[in-house]
């Protein structure tokens, strides 16, 4: 049965591969880390074309169910994933957030964070990665713009994130909570 379906699926990865070539967001999408040739279609789908549909970043979190879920009752508050999304585009992002770790230094960085000092799960720490990553590909989406992790850097130094610091440092660091803040030390 397999075999028989080895040629089909060779055709539409090759008609797959000739459609993105040729979506005018291909390249954009192209461009991002970890993003091969079976995140790239999915991405484009999970975004489309119309740069009106979402407002904001927020919004097509929130939508994908990347974006976590507050509630309160009485004194108690808990986060916890989002169940009411399509489910498609949150695997999506999170694939992609976990390909992203291999391939760019700063997601690198972010998920070692989010597991060492967070305390969080590898899908949580994931899923927070994807959380800022669909941040940073909204902005290129809505501007047309290709993904360079350079600039992202520049960002990050510019705003004096604790994540270029990390990134700018020769050897490994460790993270310190200081009076509720996180510290960088170089050691």
């Amino acid at each position: 049965m397999l075999a028989t379906l080895r040629a089909p699926i060779t055709i539409f990865d090759r008609r797959i591969a000739e459609l993105v070539a040729a979506h005018p967001d291909g390249a954009l999408f192209g461009s991002l880390p970890g993003a091969g040739a079976a995140l790239v279609p999915r991405m484009i789908v999970a975004f489309g074309t119309r740069r009106e549909r979402y407002q904001s970043a927020y919004e097509m979190q929130c939508y994908s169910g990347i974006a976590p879920v507050t509630e309160a009752s009485g004194n108690s508050q808990w986060v916890h994933v989002r169940f009411a999304c399509a489910t498609f585009l949150r695997q999506t992002f999170h694939e992609f957030a976990g390909s992203s770790i291999q391939q760019s230094e700063w997601a690198r960085a972010y998920y070692e964070h989010q597991r060492k000092e967070k305390n969080q799960s590898h899908h949580a720490a994931v899923r927070s990665l994807a959380f800022k990553w669909v941040r940073i590909i909204y902005r290129c989406w809505k501007d047309g713009r290709l993904y360079d992790e350079e600039i992202y850097m520049q960002s990050l130094r510019r705003r004096g994130s604790l994540l270029a610091g990390v990134l700018g440092s020769a050897t490994l660091t460790v993270w310190k909570s200081v009076g509720g803040f996180q510290k960088f030390s170089g050691k």
